[in-house]
């Protein structure tokens, strides 16, 4: 009959073994280490001098003193000396100090805990799929800065892909903006999801068009409208600075276009101040 058990390597009493109760004492104390382990720490490289009888640890590679030798082993004091299980491939442990659990792989001990990093998907609140990788179901979302400033980037790997922020209505797409078949920026709207309308598009040299792509450094398709301003209303010529436009309503001779030259508000007809 083996001396000790296949697992643990618990005392095994024997047949006509004298003092009994001390083989079976042993394997009992052995056990009240083991079962439902957790330790103090793992990352403690000399025995604090203050330990007390029952405290457990992990010893850490490289750890000096009474634990030197005994890297990843499970240790605890009793009667005043450490005592040392070489842990088998498996075995967990609470760490009380930092509330994690490990596990020892056969080499060394992990944080069971699975990493952040290249997760293949991250549903909070909902299921993510192939397509959407990250998928939040909340009120809000909030990305915040982490002391100054706080920039969100959308990139796509060529010109001709899309990189934009999609607006939808029961899942039906109705207004997009970013970067979408080319490196133009672009605001665009649909009243079905289907058909799309350039509301905006601006360029990479500042150029904008409404309704259409620029071919000007302003190109507007369509009708452009301003809203009629009274004298009395239209702001100080130097406060908007020359080249302001403004449609006039109740200048003499019936409303019409003026300009400002940085110093006055002159009529677009024939130059004549407002």
């Amino acid at each position: 009959m083996p001396d000790t058990s296949p697992v643990l390597s618990l005392p095994l009493i024997q047949a006509a073994q004298a003092q009994k109760h001390v083989t079976h004492n042993e394997a009992v104390r052995i056990l009240d280490v083991l079962v439902q382990l957790n330790v103090t720490s793992a990352d403690e490289l000399s025995p604090p001098p203050a330990a007390t009888d029952g405290d457990r640890h992990i010893v850490p590679a490289g750890a000096t003193g009474d634990w030197a030798g005994k890297d990843h082993n499970v240790t605890w004091l009793q009667d005043g000396v450490w005592q040392f299980i070489t842990p088998l491939a498996g075995w967990r442990a609470d760490v009380t100090s930092t509330a994690q659990e490990i596990r020892f792989d056969g080499v060394t001990w992990v944080d069971t805990a699975r990493s952040t990093n290249n997760l293949d998907l991250v549903g909070v609140n909902t299921t993510a799929d192939a397509t959407n990788k990250l998928a939040v179901a909340a009120d809000a979302t909030l990305l915040s800065h982490n002391g100054t400033s706080h920039q969100l980037k959308i990139n796509k790997a060529s010109a001709g892909d899309t990189a934009s922020l999609l607006f939808q209505s029961n899942w039906s797409g109705r207004a997009e903006f970013g970067l979408t078949g080319d490196d133009d920026f672009r605001v665009k709207t649909s009243a079905d999801g289907s058909s799309w309308n350039d509301a905006i598009v601006a360029t990479g040299a500042g150029d904008v068009g409404i309704g259409k792509s620029p071919a000007a450094k302003l190109d507007v398709d369509g009708v452009m409208r301003l809203t009629p301003v009274t004298i009395g209303n239209l702001p100080a010529a130097s406060t908007v600075g020359a080249g302001g436009i403004a449609f006039v309503s109740d200048i003499a001779g019936g409303a019409q276009l003026a300009y400002s030259d940085g110093t006055s508000w002159l009529k677009v007809r024939d130059g004549s101040a407002v």
